[in-house]
């Protein structure tokens, strides 16, 4: 959530990528870090665990979402 608020206050569009376990830890660092509104995109959790064809198709399910965030 750093990066992504850093970025936007640079004026480069960012959005942070994390797994749904972790939601709330993002809005509530979001609101913290003075951007409550700061983009986010969450993929099935969990993703420690997952091979690297679980962890493609948990990117393909949220590759539009990313998109919509950042435009």
């Amino acid at each position: 959530m750093h990066d992504t608020v850093w970025f936007e206050i640079q004026g480069t569009p960012a959005v942070s990528i994390a797994s749904t376990e972790f939601a709330d830890a993002a809005d509530t660092q979001a609101t913290a870090l003075g951007m409550k509104d700061a983009r986010c995109v969450f993929v099935a959790h969990p993703i420690q665990d997952a091979t690297d064809d679980e962890m493609r198709e948990k990117a393909d399910a949220v590759i539009d979402k990313v998109i919509e965030a950042l435009t």
